[in-house]
Parts: C-alpha cells; sequence; structure tokens
C-alpha cells in the first residue's frame, strides 16, 4: 500500500454526507474554474498584478511589460469578458483598474502561498 493511500476500502458515509451538503454546485465550479483559467495565464497575472497596485493605461501596460499593445488588448479583453476588469475612458485615454478588492486578495494570498518554503 502506497505512503498516502488509506487502508481501508469503505468510506466513512456520515462525513461524505456531511461535507456533500456542504459542497459549492456545479454552475459555481464552473465560475471559479474560469477565474482561475484567466488568473493562470502569466501574462493576465502580471496585467492583474500591476492593475492592483494602480490603474493603467493599455500603452502603460505594454512599456511595463514589453508587449505590444495589440497583445495586451486581447488580454485585457479576456480580463474583462471574464469580468476581472474594467476600464474608465479619460479623453482619447482608456484606463483599467480592477473590478473589485477579490481580485487583490486573491494575488496576495498567492504570493505570499508561493513564499511560504
Amino acid at each position: 500500500m502506497n505512503e498516502g493511500s488509506c487502508e481501508i476500502q469503505e468510506a466513512n458515509e456520515s462525513v461524505v454526507n456531511e461535507v456533500k451538503s456542504q459542497m459549492i454546485n456545479d454552475d459555481m465550479i464552473g465560475t471559479i474554474t474560469n477565474l482561475f483559467k484567466a488568473v493562470g495565464d502569466p501574462t493576465r497575472l502580471k496585467i492583474l498584478y500591476a492593475l492592483s497596485k494602480k490603474p493603467l493605461c493599455v500603452c502603460e501596460l505594454a512599456a511595463l511589460l514589453e508587449m505590444e499593445h495589440s497583445a495586451i488588448s486581447h488580454q485585457l479583453r479576456v480580463l474583462r469578458d471574464k469580468n476581472l476588469v474594467k476600464f474608465k475612458k479619460e479623453g482619447k485615454m482608456a484606463r483599467y483598474y480592477l473590478k473589485d478588492d477579490h481580485i487583490v486578495i486573491l494575488i496576495k494570498m498567492a504570493v505570499e502561498h508561493a513564499e511560504e518554503k
């Protein structure tokens, strides 16, 4: 038997039922999975991290990440579609910002977890 394996072959039904009653539904699982897919891309994570510091326009993000404007715009479109960022027009410029503080908390927690050794 493997070290992390269970040696019994029968589940404790009361434990299973207790946890089952607390599980989130499949729609919520899909929403959360899509969130992690969006955040799971290195470029999008860099954009989100930068926007957690302050609102930025496409030109500023392109300069910061040393990428083409079109590539940044594409990633921002994905993030907008996932409801993670919004933009506000300021004259001819559009400044992007995080939709809410939840993504800041998520990134902060991920950084703290990654720093644990």
